[in-house]
C-alpha cells in the first residue's frame, strides 16, 4: 500500500506530519507492506527571492514582530513535543522549486526519506539555507549522495514537470495546504493530525487495500 504525502521542505506542520506518521507505522502491524512516497508542494511557488522568514511572515499576516515570534514560539513548542528542535528565528524563505526537482529524482537512488529528512532537520533545526543548487548538493552529500551526481541533476532541469504534476494533482484531490496525507489514493489527511488520526485511516486504508486484493 502506498502513502502519498504532499509537502513543502520549508512547511513546519511538515516536518511534524512526517514524526506523526512514522509513529503511527512504527506499531502498524503490515509497516513492511507500506510505502510512503514524497510528492512535491510550493507554498510560494512564485517566489523570486530569499529573505528572513520573519519578514515574510510579518507581511504576509499583517503582524508585528512579536506577534510573529509569538507564533514562531507557539509552533516550537509543538515539534518538541515530537522531538524535534526547531531554530525558526533564523530561518529563509525562498523557492523550494529546485529542493523538490532533487528529492523526486532522488526517490530513483531509495534516497528519498533520507534527503527529506536531512533537508527537515537542516532548514527547522539548524536554520541552513536550501534555495542554492551549493546548498542542496550539500544536504545531499549528508545522506551519501555524490556531490556531482546531485549537481548534474540541479544543472540539468531534471523533474520540472515531476514538480508541476504533483502540484496539480494535489489541487485535483482538493488539498489547499500542507501537509496533506493520501493512503492508498482513497484516504485522505489533511495538516498534521493527532497520532490517533493517522493510526484509525491507516487500519481502514489497510482493510479495505486487503479487500482489492481478494
Amino acid at each position: 500500500m502506498i502513502i502519498d504525502v504532499w509537502a513543502d521542505v520549508v512547511c513546519p506542520w511538515c516536518f511534524i506530519g512526517k514524526r506523526r506518521l512514522e509513529k503511527a507505522l512504527s506499531t502498524f502491524p503490515h509497516r513492511d507492506q507500506i510505502t510512503v512516497r514524497h510528492r512535491a508542494f510550493q507554498l510560494d511557488p512564485n517566489a523570486k527571492e530569499v529573505l528572513p522568514t520573519s519578514e515574510l511572515l510579518e507581511s504576509k499576516y499583517n503582524a508585528t514582530h512579536d506577534q510573529v515570534k509569538q507564533m514562531q514560539a507557539n509552533v516550537c513548542a509543538v515539534a518538541d513535543g515530537e522531538g524535534l528542535c526547531y531554530q525558526l528565528d533564523g530561518t529563509l524563505s525562498g523557492n523550494t522549486f529546485d529542493a523538490h526537482r532533487l528529492l523526486l529524482w532522488s526517490a530513483s537512488i531509495g534516497k528519498q526519506d533520507e534527503l527529506l529528512e536531512a533537508l527537515f532537520s537542516a532548514y527547522f533545526e539548524k536554520s541552513r539555507s536550501i534555495f542554492t543548487h551549493a546548498d542542496l548538493v550539500s544536504v545531499a552529500v549528508s545522506v551519501g549522495i555524490d556531490a556531482d551526481v546531485a549537481d548534474d541533476i540541479l544543472q540539468s532541469g531534471q523533474f520540472e514537470e515531476e514538480v508541476i504534476e504533483d502540484r496539480n494533482l494535489a489541487a485535483q484531490l482538493g488539498a489547499t495546504g500542507v501537509p496533506f496525507f493520501v493512503l492508498n489514493m482513497r484516504y485522505g489527511i489533511s495538516g498534521a493530525q493527532p497520532l490517533e488520526a493517522f493510526t484509525e485511516s491507516l487500519e481502514q486504508a489497510w482493510q479495505e487495500y486487503q479487500a482489492q486484493l481478494q
